[in-house]
């Protein structure tokens, strides 16, 4: 059985919201975290970097700093939902046990104009964020 779950933005604030030790991974660069906007109280391990867009190989041990154990509930967030999944699969495959992939991301999917954070998203739900 897979320790991934998928919440919506919602529930994922709720998460956070009920359990004290509960935290959130941004998994976007920097320049989305900074200037995009973040949930507040959101740590920030970047996932990819660019150009190439690798993952970082120090990942997981980035996110380790701020963890207490493996049991430590851990909320995954990208722009969308795609690279907080492959983010949660590697904390997966190295022992960690309560992970939430956040599916509709910061910004969400875009609507018919290509604009992001009107259907879909954190900011869409009007969550507690903030810019850097």
């Amino acid at each position: 059985m897979s320790a991934i779950k998928t919440v919506n933005p919602t529930q994922a604030h709720d998460i956070l919201k009920n359990d004290a030790d509960a935290i959130l991974i941004d998994t976007r660069t920097k320049i989305e975290f900074s200037f995009v906007g973040h949930p507040v109280g959101a740590v920030h391990v970047p996932l990819k970097r660019p150009p190439n867009w690798d993952n970082f190989p120090d990942f997981v041990e980035q996110v380790e700093k701020h963890l207490s154990s493996k049991s430590t509930p851990v909320v995954l967030m990208c722009r969308s939902g795609a690279r907080s999944m492959d983010a949660a699969k590697l904390l997966e495959e190295a022992g960690y046990q309560t992970l939430y992939n956040m599916d509709e991301g910061f910004e969400g999917d875009k609507d018919e104009n290509n604009h992001r954070s009107t259907i879909s998203g954190w900011r869409f739900h009007k969550l507690p964020w903030e810019q850097s």
